[in-house]
């Protein structure tokens, strides 16, 4: 019996081609990392809450959302470095490489410093308080936690490019491993603010914004000094003439994120100014509980991109859909885990949070539904992004961005906290049957026209 499952395990390890070898290798090292970092989240969520309050943590929650929106001015250089690497690395064409990272790197400081300096003098002449709708729940100025929070985000966003990088290279575990270590260091600090001092909104946006600032720092420090040493960015190779290559897919890039932002990232935003910041907590709590089944995805299909990568430069269009139809398997299994989420939501929120937050059960059903439709969404669009056929992509996510916000707020109004989830689904239903679609034309080959760019 154990050597019969020694010889699995080994076949597993072992057989197999291998660019799906090193898909599973990676899989099964991100579910160990991701495992514990989740484990840590939901640790974390409840901690958080209680060190200071559910209105104060909606309101970090609310800012961090706004923060987000300035991932976009990368321009959609990260994805570009990263398909261009990984096009690099199939093609054996290494001697480019160094200038992409170098480029890239330089590049993202300026766009860094310019977004601070623009925020910091245009944000200055608004009232945050009044903006996000709690002026009369919260009596200190706002404006200072909205500069930390920024200024760790501009030195953060020079630094990420190193996640592109890794998982250009095939390693998606190790960006995996940062993103625990920043958790781990937050949730250690914060931890300790619960015994030794009291709730304040401020020491919690500095902990929160600035664990990861020096986990990502200390990070590219060693890797550029050990692994991707041969990668290491330099000055001599900042190149003006590789940036073209970079955004000729990351200017694409750069208009697909702005439409995933206003998917993913409004929410928050929609809710605040409609029903308040306490309701953004509660939105969050139910978004938490489901995102052990999009995480889980998530380490599944992230190592996938890259390969599409390397496989489609290789016309290699039988292992494409070998993969796809993996990966939607594991989809149906996974849709299957959800559905047991919802019937076990209530326990588990009483369990977690206690009475501090009650959710809905309808908030809870329309997210279980969203997660469904929207892990069908990432399984063809990582293949996509992967094959760089993204015109299509951007042309959706353009019109339902459109359409998403007023959509929100109209079904908030009708029927509540969920109508905003009820409004995702709508246009993810809609995003999913086109690129299931154009997946199926590229891997039969018979994609033209707008359907092949």
């Amino acid at each position: 019996m154990i050597s019969y499952l020694r010889s699995k395990v080994q076949g597993f390890w072992n057989t197999g081609h291998e660019r799906s070898l090193k898909v599973k290798r990676n899989i099964i090292y991100s579910f160990l990392i991701k495992g514990f970092s989740v484990l840590l989240g939901f640790i974390l969520f409840p901690l958080t809450i209680h060190y200071v309050d559910p209105l104060q943590y909606g309101v970090w929650l609310t800012i961090s959302s706004l923060v987000a929106w300035m991932n976009t001015f990368d321009i959609g250089l990260s994805n570009g470095l990263r398909n261009r690497m990984a096009h690099s690395l199939a093609l054996d064409e290494r001697e480019n490489i160094v200038k992409y990272v170098s480029t890239t790197y330089a590049l993202l400081f300026f766009i860094s410093l310019a977004i601070f300096v623009i925020f910091f003098i245009a944000g200055s002449f608004f009232n945050w308080n009044q903006l996000l709708n709690i002026q009369n729940s919260i009596t200190y100025s706002l404006w200072p936690i909205v500069i930390i929070a920024l200024g760790s985000f501009c030195v953060q966003f020079c630094l990420q490019p190193i996640n592109s990088i890794l998982i250009a290279t095939h390693q998606p575990f190790k960006a995996s491993l940062i993103l625990l270590f920043s958790q781990l260091l937050t949730f250690i600090i914060i931890f300790l603010l619960t015994i030794f001092t009291k709730g304040n909104l401020f020491t919690l946006v500095i902990v929160v914004t600035g664990a990861p600032v020096l986990v990502f720092l200390l990070a590219n420090i060693y890797l550029f000094s050990t692994d991707l040493r041969s990668f290491a960015p330099k000055f001599k190779f900042i190149d003006l003439r590789s940036a073209r290559s970079l955004l000729n897919i990351g200017g694409v890039f750069f208009f697909i994120q702005i439409g995933a932002l206003i998917l993913y990232e409004t929410d928050n935003i929609v809710i605040t100014r409609t029903l308040g910041p306490a309701e953004v907590t509660t939105f969050n709590t139910a978004f938490k509980y489901f995102s052990i089944i999009t995480i889980a995805f998530a380490i599944i299909v992230t190592p996938y991109w890259s390969a599409f990568t390397d496989a489609y430069a290789k016309k290699d269009f039988d292992w494409i859909r070998q993969s796809i139809n993996k990966m939607r398997k594991f989809w149906l299994y996974l849709s299957v885990l959800t559905v047991v989420l919802y019937f076990c939501a209530d326990i588990f929120y009483s369990f977690w949070v206690g009475k501090v937050i009650t959710v809905p059960r309808s908030l809870s059903l329309a997210i279980a539904v969203y997660v469904i439709v929207q892990t069908w969404q990432v399984i063809h669009a990582y293949m996509l992004n992967g094959v760089g056929k993204l015109r299509v992509q951007l042309i959706l996510l353009i019109a339902t961005s459109i359409i998403n916000i007023p959509l929100s707020v109209f079904l908030i109004r009708q029927i509540g906290l969920y109508g905003t989830v009820v409004a995702n689904i709508i246009v993810m239903v809609i995003m999913d049957a086109i690129f299931t679609y154009q997946c199926k034309l590229i891997i039969e080959q018979k994609a033209t026209g707008i359907w092949n760019k």
